[in-house]
């Protein structure tokens, strides 16, 4: 009787000292990873991972060079003149024009000079004709490669040689605009520019179209 009992006690024993142990891992595979290292249990793989990377700054933006604007403009070129002389007498002149724009502070409105020079052979007499001029230029909106202006001059003119029928020299004054092709970043362009010079010689009324095209140069 004392040999059953004692095997059932152990028995009991043994039954609870198991139910004992699950309940203890049970507890300990619940404990919170973060303060897992408090009670010494080891972490989980997952735990020891390396935490995620952000996602990269994104890149810089380049600079690409700023294009300097320039205050001075120069040019020279051809230029063809059709004076209508006195009515019924027309002479196509050629010769050269130079000009020399300055735009305070790089802005769209400049300060315009203009010299122009034509010849031509009159009846077998060799004519000339000058303009020095001043005014505005306006730089209407376009890029840097097409540069697109209006301009407004007036001055002094002259037509040689001396006729019976005048003065040589007379106020003028010229209205018109341009195109210049700038290459991009470099100074030097092309220009073509169209005008209308108007003048009083002989005692009568000169409305001249004036065209021009060479090469300009920003200082």
């Amino acid at each position: 009787m004392e040999r059953f009992l004692g095997e059932t006690v152990m028995r009991y024993v043994a039954f609870l000292c198991g139910l004992v142990l699950i309940l203890a891992c049970n507890a300990r595979a619940q404990v919170n990873p973060a303060n897992a290292f408090l009670l010494g249990a080891p972490s989980p793989a997952w735990a020891n991972a390396a935490p995620a990377l952000s996602a990269p700054d994104p890149a810089p933006q380049g600079v690409y060079g700023v294009l300097q604007t320039y205050n001075w403009q120069a040019y020279a070129g051809y230029t063809f003149l059709r004076f209508y002389e006195i009515p019924n007498v027309t002479s196509d002149m050629n010769g050269f024009n130079f000009s020399v724009v300055y735009f305070p502070h790089g802005g769209k409105i400049g300060v315009d000079g203009e010299f122009a020079a034509a010849f031509a052979t009159q009846t077998g007499v060799n004519t000339k004709y000058a303009l020095g001029m001043g005014g505005a230029r306006y730089r209407l909106p376009s890029t840097r490669e097409l540069g697109l202006w209006i301009h407004g001059m007036a001055g002094a003119s002259r037509f040689l040689p001396q006729t019976e029928f005048g003065s040589t020299d007379a106020f003028g004054y010229e209205v018109g605009g341009g195109i210049d092709l700038m290459p991009r970043g470099k100074r030097l362009g092309y220009r073509v520019q169209a005008d209308m010079v108007g003048t009083r010689f002989f005692g009568t009324h000169q409305y001249s179209p004036k065209i021009s095209f060479g090469l300009v140069y920003n200082l």
